[in-house]
Order: structure tokens, then C-alpha cells, then sequence
């Protein structure tokens, strides 16, 4: 079964880690480390369906779950990743219930969904080797749904309530944005609108989720009751470690400016 969904169904933190670098090598080296889950990202990362199979087939061997964020909520994209074997999946940009309803539709088998089935030629059935895999997929299924406009901010409840979502993730970049704070999530404002979003979240007995690299922050939303955290991204760690690593023994260069401090 799916450790991931058990765990923040029944409360329990997972702690996670994003991956960008669209790399095998990269995300195999992450799924050692000992985080809970790895988020392989195709909404703003170079991944594309033989690159997200290539990482969830590197990933499989270690005792981490792979959650899949696709670059929209289209049931196409979604019957090709769960195919793949994805059985998590977070989901961009969503700001209804309704389109939290299609999202649920797209993860079922007829007739509680529109999912199409094709198990004879997925890997998420080992090839129709998987006794019952038609009947018991959708008890595997781990549906995350991304809140970060002002109009999902105002549906969060139905979004959440829907039956069939697992958690609902909060974007704070984007909801920085929105709230007319680009480049800021650590503004009050957007701080505000997250801390909220957790507490309607959890009121209807649904896992919270964020991104975040700052460890204060992360910690202080897990004692908000986020289960689902993820704190820190592959490209950061490396690009601002490789940037350390280098000014330990080059001079800076007058023009040189530093990178800018995010929250990913």
C-alpha cells in the first residue's frame, strides 16, 4: 500500500524534497537520503513522460515515495502518469470543487471515474501481473491538489471537502503573486493567507502541504499541523552549495552579485 497516504491520513509529518533537475542520476542520489518523498516536477522543470518514468523507475528501490506534480490538471496527462506507475500525484493550479471533482474523476476507473483502462500495457500493473489491480488502484492513489490564486484561496474548504483528495498544497510563490507581493512569499500578508489555508485544510480533515526551504518556516508550519513538507529543492541545493564552494576560493568579482535569497 502507500505508505505516503497512510501516513499523512493519519497525521503522521513527511518530510520532502523537489526535483528539477530532471535527472535520474540526480533523483536516485535523492531517494537515499532519507526523506519521505520526492517531488518530480513537470509544471516547471524540463520533465516530460519518458524522463518522469526514467526517475520513478530510479526511485523505486528505496523507501520513498514518489509524488508526481504533472504541468496541468488534464485527465489525458493524468491517465499517462498513473500508467507509469505514479500513484501520487500533486495537481497545479486548482480553485474549485468542481475542478477538484474532474481531478478525483480522472484518478477512477468506470464507472466512479473516466480513467481509461489500458493495465495490460501499464507498468502500474506490472503488465496485468498485479491480481486485482483494476479493483484496488484507486485505494493506492494519493491525490494532492495545488491551491496559489485568490479564487482557490476562497474555495479551499470545497476544494479540500471533496472526496477522493488526500491534501491540498499551498503555493506560496504564486499566492505571493496574487496577493500582490511577487518575489515576497515572506511578506505578512502571504503569511497570513498560508496559515489560514492550513487551518481550513486541516478542519476538514485534510492533509496540509507546502514548500519550503526556509527551516524555520518549515518547521513552524509542521507545528500548524502541515503533514506534507517539503523543504528544500535539487537545483538550490546545488546551485547555492556550488556558489559557496566557490567563493571559499575565488575573490568576488565587483560586478559579481549575489544570487537572490528565495524561499525554494
Amino acid at each position: 500500500m502507500n505508505a505516503f497516504k497512510q501516513a499523512i491520513a493519519a497525521g503522521r509529518p513527511q518530510i520532502g524534497f523537489w526535483q528539477a533537475l530532471a535527472s535520474r542520476y540526480s533523483a536516485e542520489i535523492c531517494a537515499g537520503a532519507g526523506f519521505d518523498w520526492l517531488l518530480i516536477d513537470a509544471e516547471h522543470a524540463p520533465n516530460d513522460i519518458p524522463s518522469i518514468l526514467d526517475q520513478l523507475q530510479a526511485v523505486a528501490a528505496y523507501p520513498v515515495e514518489a509524488v508526481v506534480r504533472p504541468p496541468i490538471g488534464d485527465p489525458v496527462i493524468i491517465k499517462q502518469l498513473l500508467d507509469l506507475g505514479a500513484r501520487s500525484l500533486l495537481v497545479p493550479m486548482v480553485e474549485n470543487g468542481a475542478q477538484a471533482e474532474l481531478l478525483v474523476r480522472s484518478t477512477r476507473y468506470p464507472p466512479h471515474g473516466i480513467r481509461g483502462v489500458g493495465s495490460a500495457i501499464g507498468r502500474a500493473s506490472r503488465w496485468n501481473r498485479r491480481s486485482g489491480y483494476l479493483q484496488d488502484a484507486a485505494d493506492e492513489i494519493c491525490l494532492l491538489l495545488q491551491v496559489e490564486s485568490l479564487a482557490g484561496l476562497s474555495t479551499i474548504d470545497d476544494i479540500a471537502a471533496t472526496d477522493g483528495v488526500d491534501g491540498v498544497f499551498l503555493g506560496p510563490s504564486d499566492l505571493a503573486a496574487a496577493l500582490g507581493h511577487l518575489g515576497n512569499p515572506a511578506h505578512a500578508d502571504v503569511q497570513q493567507a498560508i496559515e489560514d489555508g492550513i487551518a481550513r485544510i486541516r478542519a476538514v480533515g485534510k492533509a496540509a502541504g507546502i514548500l519550503i526551504a526556509d527551516q524555520a518556516l518549515a518547521r513552524h508550519y509542521l507545528e500548524l499541523g502541515a503533514t506534507f513538507v517539503a523543504v528544500g529543492t535539487d537545483i538550490t541545493v546545488l546551485a547555492r552549495g556550488a556558489e559557496a564552494l566557490a567563493r571559499a576560493f575565488k575573490p568576488k568579482s565587483a560586478d559579481e552579485s549575489p544570487a537572490a535569497r528565495g524561499v525554494y
